[in-house]
């Protein structure tokens, strides 16, 4: 019986140490999605410590003071806010208006006038196009004029007249 052959640590070379390094690192330290959070988070901290410090909480509990009979203090101690400008800012951010307009993508804005300049109204003729690559019916193309009507009206009025002028002239 012979001995067994010891395997040598050879260097594998298909390896990328660098990413593998990286990919380890992003599994441990979750990518945080609030900027605010983000710039106030300390590494060294636990989670519940750095919500704390910033005047956050990580889960339900503890949110509502609950006193005990006979006392009016709440029984949980509330932690001092070190970092309060990030409630401050996310506040801030929060109450900014925002656009809830629904917008079309520049690529079906083009399909629509290609479409509209070509045929005006007829969407068989439409569906015959060489340009209609996703081989849309003349319901799904009315649908997309329309859509494209609903969310800009004025862009829709303003290329309709050029295309009155184009014919006139």
């Amino acid at each position: 019986m012979g001995k067994k052959a010891r395997k040598r640590n050879t260097f594998n070379y298909k390896l990328n140490r660098k990413k593998l390094k990286k990919k380890i690192l992003r599994k441990e330290q979750p990518m945080i999605e609030c900027a605010q959070i983000r710039k106030a988070w300390d590494d060294k901290k636990s989670a519940k410590q750095n919500l704390q410090d910033m005047g956050l909480l990580l889960g339900v509990k503890g949110v509502l003071p609950i006193s005990k009979k006979g006392n009016n203090e709440p029984v949980g101690q509330a932690a001092a806010v070190v970092k309060p400008y990030v409630v401050r800012e996310m506040e801030a951010e929060a109450s900014l208006p925002t656009s809830d307009k629904p917008t079309c993508s520049n690529d079906l804005i083009e399909f629509v006038q290609h479409m509209i300049r070509e045929y005006n109204e007829d969407y068989k003729a439409m569906s015959r196009d060489e340009k209609n690559y996703y081989q849309d019916t003349p319901k799904q193309i009315k649908r997309k004029v329309n859509s494209y009507k609903r969310c800009h009206p004025k862009d829709y009025e303003a290329f309709i007249a050029s295309l009155q002028a184009e014919k006139s002239s």
